[in-house]
């Protein structure tokens, strides 16, 4: 097996979009909308494409679907853009089977978080992300989303498994911003090992600022076209123009306050997913089960922000 350190890594910087998962009326993926999406997002000018994560809600769904799922955007990318995806399972063996499948599909980096619902130490957890890196052939990034994972991955084994080799990088959810400009800055200090992805779509501007390589916004699958103008204007310098983009960003943004009363899940990407279809990028609003439905009175407020915003009158070409 190919060491972790000798991998060639792709850089994923820029706009990588968490792709969503397009389901049918039945719950069935959509692979029509799903590989509509993907041209959508690559002709929006993203970067790359991280596909199995939390917005593409694949916690819901089985190991052949998950597979299914990234060689529809496999295929539908045809290399125009990297892709990474995240295998996650429960423990590193889980993981590595995952994870091999995922790779034969033609992804070129995997990421996946700490074990879940086992209660690993540090040396556990850095034992688990050492034999992941050493059992597969792309390189390897590391994923903080202590929402989900329940614990946070610290700074000193990040950079510890920086320091070895063994990830190319963090996609950081984490939501916690002291701890990601720390750890951006021990990033510099060793000589920028980790590409640096935040999951904080809503102060992207700042992320960046503070030397974030790029983001990983669920909500570019309704509006991808903002977070490229906003990743353009802050490499050109401009951060009036970047801050006025997040700006525009976060009243779009607005739409997942609209749903009341349901899970994260159902708020979240359910308010995507009205948006997506109110904009023609999906045929369906359809959740993963047993998620629920947004209600019409949510889905009408929706709409009427993507109206107020001219996103309704630029429906995406089919």
């Amino acid at each position: 097996m190919t060491s972790p350190s000798s991998l060639t890594r792709p850089r994923f910087a820029g706009v990588v979009p968490p792709v969503a998962t397009p389901l049918l009326l039945d719950g069935a993926v959509d692979h029509a909308s799903l590989a509509r999406l993907v041209d959508y997002l690559i002709g929006s000018g993203v970067h790359g494409l991280f596909a199995l994560g939390s917005t593409g809600e694949t916690a819901y769904f089985t190991d052949d679907q998950r597979i299914e799922i990234v060689r529809t955007i496999v295929d539908a990318t045809a290399g125009r853009v990297p892709i990474i995806a995240g295998a996650i399972e429960l423990t590193s063996a889980r993981i590595i089977e995952t994870a091999r499948r995922i790779v034969a599909t033609g992804v070129d980096a995997i990421v996946t978080t700490a074990p879940l619902y086992t209660l690993n130490s540090a040396v556990e957890v850095d034992a688990h992300f050492r034999a992941i890196a050493a059992a597969i052939d792309v390189p390897l990034w590391a994923y903080d989303v202590p929402v989900r994972v329940h614990s946070k991955l610290s700074l000193d084994l990040l950079m510890g498994l920086a320091a070895d080799g063994v990830i190319a990088g963090v996609k950081d959810s984490s939501g916690d911003d002291v701890g990601f400009r720390r750890l951006v800055a021990a990033n510099e200090a060793a000589g920028h090992p980790l590409q640096l992805l935040t999951g904080h779509e809503v102060v992207v501007d700042a992320m960046l600022l503070a030397g974030a390589d790029g983001v990983v916004p669920g909500l570019a699958n309704v509006e991808a076209t903002g977070y490229v103008d906003l990743w353009d204007a802050s490499t050109r310098g401009d951060w009036e123009a970047t801050r006025a983009a997040q700006e525009r960003l976060n009243r779009v943004f607005e739409i997942v306050f609209q749903p009341t009363g349901l899970s994260g899940d159902a708020t979240g990407v359910g308010a995507f997913k009205a948006a997506m279809k109110a904009r023609g990028i999906i045929d369906h609003a359809t959740m993963a089960f047993p998620t629920q439905a947004l209600d019409a009175g949510a889905v009408e407020r929706i709409e009427g922000i993507l109206a107020e915003l001219d996103l309704l009158a630029e429906r995406v070409a089919r």
